[in-house]
């Protein structure tokens, strides 16, 4: 179980590099000071596991465990001091593809490890994954990941669904956490390499 906690928190952190890496991009997009990078970073990488923790009434993950800061002030400075070319954005498409898959049955295995109902634990598991990039989209003025065709917040709720059912029916946690991220991992692949989207409403725009 040791092992399975310490794999978790790895999990965890390795989330939180990423998004806040994600955050720091969009910072670098617009020019920014590297404060500014911080800023973004800081928000995007802990952002959707502090609404997670206030919904359910847990204490705020980073605030008794300041490395998490830490870890996305670093990824600003990373981002700052070696840049970031079109090669190493479509990289960070793809840990992005990770963490988000990572923070999908993260998200939704605290929530069910405090006693929330399956289905609280599915949407934790989906805001936990996908709120720091809706918050670093708003920030920067850019798209958001709500607003994209391409499969984003579908997948985050395809591997929470896919980990809390697994739990459900008895399967071990690990099995079920493995399944989960791949499910997750795998459509949000799909959706980079093949444009996987939902079909659109079918009705006319109304008139401007």
């Amino acid at each position: 179980m040791d092992g399975l906690a310490d794999l978790l928190s790895l999990l965890d952190y390795a989330a939180v590099a990423v998004f806040g890496a994600s955050g720091a991009l969009a910072a670098a997009r617009r020019k920014h000071d590297i404060v500014t990078f911080s800023f973004f970073a800081a928000v995007t990488g802990v952002g959707g596991g502090t609404l997670r923790d206030l919904l359910i009434g847990a204490p705020v993950f980073w605030v008794a465990r300041p490395a998490y800061l830490g870890v996305c002030v670093a990824a600003a400075g990373a981002v700052w001091i070696f840049g970031w070319g079109r090669g190493r954005e479509r990289v960070l498409t793809w840990l992005d593809a990770v963490g988000m898959a990572a923070y999908a049955v993260v998200g939704a295995l605290k929530a069910v490890s405090l006693g929330a109902p399956p289905l609280s634990a599915i949407v934790m598991g989906v805001l936990t994954a996908t709120f720091g990039g809706i918050i670093r989209d708003v920030l920067a003025e850019e798209p958001s990941v709500l607003l994209r065709r391409e499969l984003y917040v579908t997948a985050a709720l395809a591997g929470a669904s896919g980990f809390v059912l697994l739990q459900l029916l008895g399967a071990p946690l690990m099995a079920a956490g493995l399944a989960g991220f791949a499910l997750a991992f795998a459509v949000r692949a799909g959706a980079i390499l093949f444009g996987w989207s939902l079909p659109a409403f079918p009705g006319r725009a109304p008139p401007n």
